[in-house]
């Protein structure tokens, strides 16, 4: 039976031209792809992000060698396309601090109150916490945000995120360093925005 097959032989039968194989592979890591790309991009471009995944697996399959396993070379291209969906939307990011919900806004005020350092830490925890951190990663750069996610959010080590980018550890860490102070940087003109309406 093809779905008893290891990877190594589905991926020969695949190259040599059985392709309709490779529906056993795409069943089989399916999880492992949303899984990655599920994290890093929105929830409604999830199966758009996650077919290109798959549709570059098949692609590039004759250049795939054996020397990693197949789950870490298709993790690896999963992250490789969720940088992509960024780097494309990058253009489309720009959002004025009015797109804020009356949530958001709130939460900008509570921060900002005496008691900002408390109120704050708290609130980091919450939804309201994450979507601000959102709003801020949506502002960074395609490169900035993946390399901030896969490092800082993701916790991966500064090789591992750069294997799975395909950059040099030097340009990892230099772009992580960059990132946070980036994001720093965006959040604290945030909440200067925020004092501004007050």
């Amino acid at each position: 039976m093809v779905s008893e097959l290891d990877d190594e032989e589905i991926i020969k039968r695949v190259l040599s031209g059985d392709v309709n194989v490779f529906e056993v592979l795409l069943q089989r890591y399916r999880p492992l792809v949303f899984g990655i790309v599920l994290k890093h991009v929105p929830h409604d471009s999830a199966e758009e992000v996650a077919q290109d995944v798959f549709v570059r697996a098949y692609q590039s399959l004759y250049g795939y060698a054996a020397k990693s396993s197949f789950p870490r070379w298709l993790a690896t291209l999963a992250v490789r396309s969720c940088y992509d969906f960024w780097r494309n939307h990058a253009r489309n990011r720009e959002l004025p601090l009015s797109s804020l919900t009356e949530e958001h806004q709130r939460w900008l005020d509570e921060v900002l109150a005496p008691q900002s350092r408390e109120a704050f830490l708290e609130h980091t925890a919450r939804q309201e916490g994450k979507e601000v951190l959102g709003y801020a990663l949506d502002r960074l750069s395609a490169e900035d945000r993946m390399v901030l996610s896969l490092v800082h959010l993701d916790g991966l080590s500064v090789k591992e995120a750069a294997k799975m980018l395909g950059w040099s550890i030097v340009k990892t860490k230099v772009r992580a360093h960059r990132a946070r102070r980036e994001m720093r940087k965006i959040i604290l003109e945030l909440i200067g925005e925020g004092m501004r309406l007050r």
